[in-house]
């Protein structure tokens, strides 16, 4: 069993950084790909960004490419979504989720663990 829970949301202007941040629980974690998605009011979960096992591959979306940044910590057990150039169309609950797979995928239900969300909103 895994259990995830982020942390680093908040409020920014336009144009701002934000770094948010996935502890995860579970000695299984650092074979696991994690990954970012969002969810807007009114729209449906979107994926944002997910790496690798190893941390050596990652994938973006196109709408976050160049902007922002994903990485892991094996020994600190936790993923970052390091979140530059913020737009308010930006502006989401940010979900970290964990899969039982090493390779890093776009799709939500190639995960198998979710935490609870944080709040990001980017005012303009």
């Amino acid at each position: 069993q895994v259990q995830l829970a982020e942390s680093g949301g908040g409020l920014v202007q336009a144009g701002g950084s934000l770094r948010l941040s996935c502890a995860a629980s579970g000695r299984t974690f650092s074979s696991y790909a994690m990954g970012w998605f969002r969810q807007a009011p009114g729209k449906e979960r979107e994926f944002v960004a997910a790496i690798n096992w190893s941390g050596g591959s990652t994938y973006y979306a196109d709408s976050v490419k160049d902007r922002f940044t994903i990485s892991r910590d094996k020994a600190k057990n936790t993923v970052y979504l390091q979140m530059n150039s913020l737009k308010p169309e930006d502006t989401a609950v940010y979900y970290c989720a964990a899969a039982r797979r090493v390779h890093e995928s776009s799709s939500f239900r190639s995960y198998d663990y979710w935490g609870q969300g944080t709040q990001v909103t980017v005012s303009s």
